[in-house]
């Protein structure tokens, strides 16, 4: 059954339907401006539609696919001796069946996924006395999965252990695999001023953002891929534009997430070390572009300022950059926790004090999703905004109140 909005038909349906899986196809008008196609199916097909633009014969189409699915014939019956034979009975095929992935149920850590940037035959950028980028943050990667690792709920895996390098998309799928809920990757800096100074965080830029969903939408190998975090969703079995939805939205939702974890690690930072940025930029970053894992690049400094470089290389700061990450990592999950995961369960028994924080809408989002969200009712989230309707606009932000146990404490 196939819904098109603001059309009719234009002519008779006229469809040659031997050798298919159809045997009719019918229309209606739902209403005086949608038109309603009906397929009549001899046995379950799998559909995939695509639409093409306007030539100098057609105008636009709306293009479906059906394709034979032969795991879903039945196989034919074992002759029977001795026993008249019965008449078949036409069976009319249901639906197909949407299998929905399990809810996620249990205490699992969260994964921290941490990339030290270059390694290697590629050391990055170099400090002025030597120093090479790629051993300054795999030290301070190695200090963060130290600390991370000492959260109890958390458990934090590096991209490499040693001097060796990686590609820059062999990084993301070594996250994937490891089931990461989290990115962060790890560098120092470089400018052509010396003078340059101060640390930064970076997510994903829109325009990355877009590129990357086309570019997993046209890869074949992509296609059959994962995507929703801990890896419940598969696009193979998609309808093209269905997942072309998918993956808007898992992009949209990632990327939301990563300012959202990138604002908390910045300010965590500044209180070590000068920032060169107060807000989370933007940049279309090659280990930034998982759809479906929230993702962080830090620039922990500029190696290519004397005096930073040197800070770089003490294990005092080392330590402290990679406290002041871990604070924010916590922080985001403490109020974004994946569920089925331990914090995600101290969260929902109340063992987690929530103080208030600010919420930016995103596309598609309600007052009562975000309600939901951050376990408030709509009615608190409305006279917390001093909101006189539901109505939301994309942008806007909202105070979520602090939790009564925040406020006890």
């Amino acid at each position: 059954m196939i819904d098109i909005n603001g059309a009719t038909l234009g002519g008779p349906l006229n469809v040659a339907t031997a050798n298919t899986p159809i045997t009719a196809m019918r229309s209606a008008q739902r209403t005086p401006t949608d038109l309603r196609v009906v397929i009549d199916l001899k046995k379950a097909v799998t559909p995939k539609s695509f639409t093409l633009t306007p030539n100098a014969q057609y105008g636009n189409r709306l293009v479906v696919d059906l394709f034979d699915n032969p795991a879903d014939a039945a196989p034919p019956p074992p002759p029977a001796p001795n026993v008249a034979t019965v008449p078949a009975v036409p069976v009319t095929p249901s639906k197909p069946e949407i299998k929905l992935p399990p809810a996620p149920a249990g205490k699992r850590d969260i994964v921290v996924v941490i990339d030290a940037g270059h390694g290697g035959e590629d050391p990055g950028a170099s400090g002025s006395r030597g120093q090479h980028e790629k051993d300054v943050v795999l030290s301070i990667a190695r200090e963060l999965q130290r600390q991370v690792n000492g959260l109890k709920g958390f458990r934090a895996e590096l991209t490499r252990t040693g001097d060796y390098f990686i590609p820059l998309r062999g990084r993301t799928e070594i996250a994937r695999k490891k089931g990461a809920d989290l990115f962060v990757s790890i560098h120092a800096d470089a400018a052509p001023s010396t003078a340059a100074f101060g640390a930064s965080v970076f997510a994903l830029s829109d325009r990355g953002a877009t590129s990357e969903t086309a570019r997993w939408l046209a890869d074949s190998e992509n296609r059959s891929d994962l995507i929703g975090g801990a890896g419940n969703v598969s696009l193979d079995d998609k309808d093209r534009m269905l997942a072309g939805v998918l993956l808007d939205l898992s992009m949209t939702a990632s990327l939301t997430s990563s300012l959202n974890v990138g604002q908390k690690v910045l300010s965590n930072i500044g209180r070590v070390t000068p920032l060169h940025k107060q807000r989370v930029e933007q940049a279309g970053f090659m280990v930034l572009k998982s759809p479906d894992i929230p993702s962080i690049l830090v620039e922990t400094g500029f190696i290519s300022n004397a005096n930073e470089a040197s800070k770089l290389a003490t294990a005092s700061h080392q330590q402290a950059l990679a406290r002041s990450i871990s604070s924010g990592v916590r922080q985001f999950f403490q109020q974004n926790p994946p569920p089925g995961t331990y914090i995600a369960w101290l969260r929902d028994s109340g063992k987690i004090a929530q103080g208030p924080r600010d919420h930016r809408v995103s596309p598609g989002e309600t007052l009562a999703m975000i309600a939901v969200r951050y376990q408030v009712s709509a009615a608190t989230l409305r006279s917390a905004n001093k909101l006189s309707s539901d109505e939301l606009k994309v942008g806007q932000t909202l105070t979520i109140p602090g939790t009564e146990l925040a406020a006890k404490e």
